[in-house]
């Protein structure tokens, strides 16, 4: 798994071609601010910031740094829009599959939710410098240990087996952890290095990114 900062940016979202229906807002980056922050600050793509202000592949920003938010609908939007409901075919079909295979498989629907859209944008053609894959970005070793529990192979190239594998691990997770925090942390950080470090700072941020765009999707219309 990798933070949103470090998967590959999509060729739609190139500086010169954003898609309609983005607001640009200029902004001065502080102390403490991530790319995948500001995404769900301002109701934005993660990746879309990043090449809009051509920030490389560690979405690395500099205190100071005076960047343009391109914002998806109207800048201010209240979270009670349909931006959950995004009108990009390929990513409402992301959704769903996630929502539908986290209810299958008894992991809640949000959580799994927010945690692709954390970690891709829920965009299946993105692959990190780890080389996860996917919306849920999984690991190919991963993918492997989910098959155990799935009960069969899994090919995270394909959108059902990836949301199957992401959600999987969710749940397995669940079972080695007491807390829901760690267990997002988990996801993100690894089990075994969680349970030997705790979170790390970066991955602090991560499940406070992750948990906010949970609430967002809780406060908006639920997935279907």
């Amino acid at each position: 798994m990798t933070a949103l900062s470090s998967v590959a940016v999509p060729a739609h979202a190139d500086h010169d071609r954003l898609p309609a229906g983005r607001t640009l807002v200029s902004y001065v980056v502080e102390p403490g601010d991530t790319v995948s922050g500001l995404a769900v600050r301002f109701h934005a793509w993660t990746a879309e910031i990043a090449s809009h202000n051509h920030l490389g592949p560690d979405g690395a920003l500099r205190v100071g740094q005076r960047i343009e938010v391109p914002v998806v609908g109207r800048a201010g939007a209240s979270t009670q829009t349909a931006m959950w409901q995004h009108p990009d075919p390929a990513r409402e079909k992301v959704r769903r599959v996630i929502a539908g295979a986290a209810r299958n498989h008894g992991v809640d629907p949000q959580l799994a939710l927010a945690v692709s859209w954390q970690e891709s944008g829920w965009q299946m053609g993105v692959v990190s410098k780890a080389d996860a894959v996917g919306a849920m970005q999984v690991l190919p070793s991963t993918a492997r240990w989910m098959e155990h529990y799935a009960g069969r192979p899994l090919d995270l190239d394909e959108l059902g087996d990836n949301a199957t594998a992401g959600v999987l691990l969710l749940r397995v997770l669940a079972h080695h952890t007491d807390r829901r925090t760690h267990k997002i942390a988990a996801y993100y950080q690894g089990l075994g290095a969680v349970r030997r470090h705790g979170l790390y700072d970066e991955t602090r941020a991560y499940v406070a990114n992750v948990e906010a765009i949970k609430r967002r999707l809780e406060a908006g219309r639920a997935p279907s």
